[in-house]
């Protein structure tokens, strides 16, 4: 029977008390059926709209009754994760572009309570009939302002013209002013609006460059700034690379996140991200907003963005949640600043030291919840065969086959000889380095 109280739900979730904007949105919920939930990047709205819909859930139903969609795949991936943490029985799938097809079609012959998807996944499956849809009567519309902007409108309105029995609409963003198309079907909705609200201790400061090119500044700024986690965001493809090939020869870890890469080297960058293994990302506009990462202490425009809104997401992955945080503008001194950009003081920059690479390698191991392996088997066989104590295992996570494991680096080869090939849960699995 699947778990319904809330109390619970935190518990497992180690959170100890909604925030303001959570209760409120939750309390919102209960008298109406339209929703529009506005609150910055990191304050909470996964769990804010979760916790009341899965109270609403008919645990006699086994058909599909929630369709959350949402302009990214790692944003799909991240909520499914988020409903697995809270150990509800409930089941839940995403689907994206990206993957077999042929995957989504065999996760969903037992069919999930809630299903998350881009559009364009979505809307395929609905075409082809893939699973009936009678029984959605709650949808959700994560970061929706996004899915507009990057052109899936058509696809929008393709699903939820499809979708004759929703009773519930939610809809989410970290932008204030966005029109809602009429298609939604959005009919005298309560607005919980926190963007005005935000007690965040985001600092802004701008970095000089003698230079137009600024790829050494950049290294100047990184000593600087220190060993912390952060972003270093670009606008470009090109620049990223450009970017990443000389970070590399200055011997600094990082990863690379935008829209261009394999699916799988997407999720791998992040994965390297939260573990530890990186301390940082070089990425686009796509790492904005609607990620699974951790606190970050910077974040750094190595090129500033085209428009307010952009500039505002960016900032809007540190300093979260009511904590400090800074915004680095590496600038050309000959450079002029957008209008959106307003009390910038200049940082005098102090060279230290480079970050030092990470204490920490990843390792992939080829067996996942599918094989019914938890965190814990995977922690009870490198304690036990491989040896090692507490402080040499880091964040370990599950995928549906597959799982990753942070491991200290100094332990990587041994724990590789030693656990490659042996068995988890009567899954023989390979052990590598990613």
């Amino acid at each position: 029977m699947p778990i319904k109280s809330q109390k619970d739900i935190l518990a497992k979730l180690n959170i100890q008390k909604l925030n303001p904007m959570q209760e409120e949105a939750s309390v919102a919920l209960q008298s109406t059926s339209n929703l529009v939930l506005l609150s910055p990047t990191g304050t909470g709205k996964t769990i804010a709209f979760l916790l009341p819909i899965l109270e609403s859930l008919d645990t006699d139903c086994t058909e599909i009754q929630v369709l959350i969609l949402v302009p990214s795949r790692e944003l799909a991936i991240q909520i499914e994760s988020v409903v697995r943490e809270m150990g509800t029985g409930y089941k839940v799938n995403s689907v994206y572009g990206g993957r077999a097809g042929s995957k989504d079609k065999v996760e969903l012959k037992h069919r999930p309570a809630i299903l998350i998807g881009t559009p364009g996944r979505v809307s395929d499956h609905i075409h082809y009939k893939n699973f009936p849809i009678k029984d959605i009567k709650t949808l959700v519309l994560d970061e929706f302002d996004k899915s507009l902007e990057i052109g899936f409108e058509d696809e929008m309105k393709e699903i939820i013209g499809a979708l004759h029995n929703v009773k519930r609409r939610i809809l989410t963003s970290a932008t204030q002013g966005v029109s809602i198309p009429s298609f939604v079907g959005l009919k005298n909705p309560i607005t919980v609006d926190y963007l005005g609200q935000n007690t965040s201790q985001l600092k802004i400061k701008r970095v000089l460059s003698p230079d137009k090119d600024k790829l050494d500044s950049l290294v100047a700024a990184l000593s600087h700034i220190g060993n912390q986690p952060g972003i270093i965001f670009c606008n470009f493809k090109d620049t990223i690379q450009r970017v990443s090939s000389h970070l590399e020869a200055h011997k600094i870890s990082h990863g690379c996140f935008y829209g261009g890469m394999e699916q799988i080297d997407r999720e791998r960058a992040l994965i390297k991200f939260r573990n530890g293994t990186h301390q940082l990302i070089v990425a686009t506009d796509l790492a904005a907003r609607g990620l699974d990462i951790p606190e970050l202490g910077f974040i750094l425009h190595y090129q500033l963005p085209h428009k307010s809104e952009e500039f505002t997401h960016r900032n809007g992955r540190t300093a979260r949640m009511n904590t400090k945080g800074t915004a680095y503008i590496l600038q050309w001194e000959k450079e002029p600043l957008p209008d959106f950009v307003t009390d910038a003081k200049i940082e005098t920059i102090s060279h230290g030291k480079l970050p030092s690479r990470s204490q920490w390698n990843t390792l992939f191991i080829s067996g996942g919840r599918k094989d019914k392996i938890s965190k814990g088997d995977i922690a009870g066989v490198f304690f036990k065969q491989a040896h090692l104590s507490k402080d040499q295992l880091g964040v370990i996570e599950v995928k549906q086959d597959c799982a990753f494991v942070a491991i200290h680096a100094s332990e990587t080869k041994m724990a590789i000889e030693t656990l490659n090939n042996t068995r988890i849960k009567k899954k023989k699995v390979r052990v590598s380095l990613i």
